[in-house]
């Protein structure tokens, strides 16, 4: 049984917001995007896409797993850019 879609009217004072100046808007809450941050974005747009990765079992010492994962989110992403550079510098 399909539910219905909301008919509920929106509670926001639309034109409050619509005459808020960008001065007046709180972004204290919002993190910054420093340079650094924003030169690491990617915009795909006409950009070859990008290859799919592929899962896998792979046997790791435990103790280079546990480094790895120690050093925080991403960690398995760090893991393919090290074994990319390896590969690149070993292309024949």
């Amino acid at each position: 049984m399909k539910r219905a879609a909301t008919s509920r009217k929106s509670r926001s004072d639309w034109e409050r917001v619509d005459a808020l100046k960008d001065k007046d808007i709180d972004f204290s809450d919002t993190p910054e995007v420093s340079p650094e941050k924003f030169a690491r974005a990617v915009v795909r747009r006409g950009l070859k896409p990008v290859p799919r990765k592929v899962q896998l079992t792979l046997r790791l010492d435990s103790d280079v797993l546990d480094w790895y994962r120690r050093q925080g989110q991403g960690y398995q992403t760090k893991i393919n850019a090290l074994l990319r550079a390896y590969m690149d510098a070993h292309k024949a």
